[in-house]
């Protein structure tokens, strides 16, 4: 059995969690669906099923699709978590989101050449970050009281 297949019997056996609940692992380059949860998904969103194993199917699309599946959501009677297996607990989509914001924003600031920029690249490269980070700020708050 593989451990993501053992993941998510886990999240499922979880009584805590709604039976509406979807859970989209990250998985490589790809998020995916498995057993009950890519038969739903599959019929919602038309997506083709294959074999994880002999006995479990699963479904999925490119990490580059996430907006696009998440948006879909909304009109289903569905909600999702995702599950990357490196952590314990599920993100949800907003959380995912701000953390991917955190690492480009961390990239940038990490990856710069600061002896290469003139003073106006300069200011307009610390704005940058400025603004970045205030969206980053405000994702957080809303987040935490429950905002959308």
């Amino acid at each position: 059995m593989s451990k993501l297949y053992e993941k998510y019997l886990e999240l499922k056996n979880n009584k805590n969690i709604s039976d509406k609940t979807l859970f989209l692992f990250k998985s490589g380059i790809f998020f995916i669906f498995l057993d009950e949860d890519a038969r739903i998904a599959s019929k919602i969103f038309n997506l083709k099923l294959t074999l994880l194993t002999e006995k479990v199917v699963k479904c999925g699309f490119p990490i580059s699709s996430l907006e696009k599946y998440s948006n879909l959501f909304k009109t289903t009677q569905y909600d999702y978590k995702i599950i990357d297996t490196s952590k314990k607990l599920p993100d949800t989509i907003d959380t995912y989101n701000m953390n991917e914001k955190i690492k480009s924003l961390l990239y940038k600031i990490s990856t710069i050449d600061i002896n290469s920029l003139s003073v106006k690249e300069a200011y307009d490269f610390i704005e940058n970050i400025k603004t970045n980070s205030k969206e980053i700020m405000e994702c957080d708050f809303k987040e935490q009281i429950g905002k959308p």
